[in-house]
């Protein structure tokens, strides 16, 4: 509990993530505490029963047991081959992977087509079934649903019709020999062809897209930055396509006021605006005249027809109210054909820019690092900063919500040791089998490819808790052998033999348990279940290795501190007050626990 407990307070996104995990992983637990302290007891006296020989120790117990006691004649060499091993297992941390949530296979992929501000539908009609027809005729594609526009919503007010959407339905995962991230790679490719089309493939999931933001108070600079860092991402290895929301300029036609030939004909602003409105948009809807029907009113709109709308000719022969009579638009204003943005977005109160680069099956990290490894990155405009959203963003805050759960997870761990064993010292030795259990859950991620994300976070904490029970297990027997007058060469060595095959047993269950997971044998999309069952298979394997011949070896040099300070102590006077404070204290006997004169294999009623 004190491992899985502290990630339910885990913050933001990963938080909410986390927090059902941790509760649920803390109440199994304490459920599988009273198990074992009621139920197992109970149903050991009535199924076990007693052997008449005794069971000898095979040829791997002798080995085991050799093993150890060399190691502890030899302690100084094992902990500096421990050392050396920690060291390399560190080392890895560089190499690997970093990302939010792996990529999802969910047989179903979205394209997303977009043409240049101005198009008709008519012609995005006829561009997305050229592009449903591409897509219906690849391999492992099923069925394909086309939506031509969009309509609005509070982010995009107005309905967009130069957008259009496929969702493309593919065979199921145990149906077919490829991954999705293939298959959209080949839809990519087949679309390609397209002309005067922007083709985006993905349905935006997790892993599947790396969104960098610029934001500038300077919106020239900030055009030049996000277009030469455009251009540069595209030169990037193995990634889909790159799509910018500043590259998108919409044609218009641009009227500039020349103010004081205006004010000298008595024309203001407001008539200029009026004017053009009513002529190329119409009148408000409350100020539209309505024709009366019997059951309804219709609104008489009265404005240009489209073609006269795009003539400049026709523009500049509007009629505009002024002080001395109408004039001609064309007389006190400059009017002209141009282009800006099709839409202006902004974050803390300054102009941004969105690239969103598809990662075509790549990690997140491994593009991100790639990404700002570019020129157009590292030698930014002044005035321009990188703004963290997305992936990227969940992304540190799963790391540094992670380092804060383990760090309270470490501590509560060392808490309720110190309370078991009454001792401030000896309980390090237990902590001492959590970095033993890093190489085992590093180097399997490194080999493998995966990626460090939310489910191998998962993974770790399980670790946590069955390495930290199997040291538990050893030390503690070994403790309390010692307090009962054996040596501890022989109550090491004593805990090794009777605890040894337990701890063993523990991991090959967890082992084997997380087996399929790992082979993705359990059917359906295991990229969130592999990583986690990695890290537990190797780093429990690992750390049972090292823990049954280190932790005894930590256990001696842990043991000859405390009789150090306990000296420091007594040359001090301190153990002085000790003796005469016990000697104040009520003669209390603690009360000995012989032990059962029955061999080990043999069972009791």
């Amino acid at each position: 509990m004190a491992v899985f407990l502290p990630t339910a307070f885990m913050g933001g996104i990963p938080g909410l993530l986390f927090r059902q995990f941790g509760i649920t992983a803390a109440v199994a637990v304490l459920a599988s505490l009273v198990v074992a302290r009621l139920l197992t007891p109970m149903m050991a006296a009535y199924f076990m029963k007693p052997h008449s020989t005794e069971v000898k120790d095979g040829r791997i117990m002798g080995a085991y047991l050799a093993v150890v006691k060399a190691s502890l004649y030899h302690r100084n060499n094992t902990l500096f081959v421990t050392a050396i091993f920690v060291a390399l297992s560190l080392s890895t941390i560089p190499f690997l992977k970093s990302g939010f949530l792996p990529a999802a296979d969910d047989a179903r992929t979205q394209v997303t087509l977009v043409q240049q501000p101005g198009a008709t539908i008519d012609q995005m009609d006829r561009t997305t079934k050229k592009a449903a027809d591409i897509v219906s005729k690849l391999r492992d594609v099923t069925h394909v649903f086309s939506s031509v526009g969009s309509a609005s919503s509070g982010d995009s007010p107005g309905a967009s019709i130069e957008t259009a959407t496929l969702d493309v339905m593919l065979t199921p995962l145990n149906e077919r020999d490829r991954r999705q991230s293939e298959i959209e790679n080949d839809i990519r490719s087949a679309l390609s062809m397209l002309p005067g089309v922007r083709v985006a493939v993905g349905s935006g999931g997790n892993g599947t897209q790396l969104v960098l933001s610029l934001a500038s108070d300077d919106s020239d600079v900030l055009e030049q930055a996000s277009e030469a860092l455009e251009e540069q991402l595209r030169t990037l290895n193995g990634i889909g396509a790159v799509t910018s929301t500043a590259s998108r300029q919409a044609p218009e036609v641009q009227i500039t006021p020349d103010f004081s030939r205006a004010a000298a004909l008595g024309v203001t602003s407001s008539a200029i605006a009026e004017a053009v409105r009513v002529a190329t948009h119409g009148d408000y809807t409350s100020a539209l005249p309505k024709l009366d029907l019997p059951q309804r009113q219709i609104p008489i709109v009265v404005r240009f027809k489209p073609e006269a709308r795009t003539n400049l000719d026709d523009i500049r022969n509007i009629r505009v109210a002024g002080a001395h009579g109408s004039v001609d638009l064309g007389s006190i204003a400059d009017i002209r054909i141009g282009g800006s943005p099709s839409e202006i977005k902004r974050i803390d109160r300054m102009r941004n820019t969105t690239v969103s680069v598809e990662l075509n099956g790549r990690i997140l990290g491994d593009v991100y690092r790639e990404a700002m490894a570019l020129p157009a990155l590292e030698h930014l405009p002044p005035g321009v900063t990188i703004v963290k959203q997305g992936e990227l963003q969940r992304s540190s805050e799963l790391f540094q919500s992670f380092a804060f759960a383990m760090a309270i997870g470490v501590i509560c761990i060392y808490a309720v040791l110190v309370l078991l064993f009454h001792d401030f010292l000896q309980p390090f030795t237990i902590l001492m089998a959590l970095p033993l259990s890093l190489g085992g859950a590093l180097l399997p991620l490194v080999a493998t490819g995966t990626s460090f994300s939310a489910p191998v976070v998962i993974g770790l904490l399980m670790l946590m808790g069955v390495v930290t029970k199997n040291s538990i297990l050893l030390v503690e027997y070994a403790i309390v052998s010692r307090r009962q007058g054996m040596e501890r060469f022989d109550a090491l060595a004593d805990a090794c033999h009777k605890r040894g095959r337990p701890i063993v047993m523990t991991t090959i269950a967890m082992a084997s348990g997380m087996l399929p997971v790992a082979l993705s044998l359990t059917g359906g999309d295991s990229s969130f279940r592999q990583p986690m069952a990695i890290v537990v298979i190797g780093g429990v394997i690992t750390s049972t290795l090292l823990c049954l011949i280190v932790i005894p070896v930590i256990f001696t040099y842990f043991d000859d501190l405390r009789e150090a300070l306990t000296r420091l102590a007594c040359r001090t006077g301190l153990c002085h007050e000790t003796s005469e404070q016990e000697a104040d204290a009520p003669n209390c006997e603690p009360i000995a626990f012989n032990r059962s004169p029955v061999t080990r294999g043999h069972g009791q009623r």
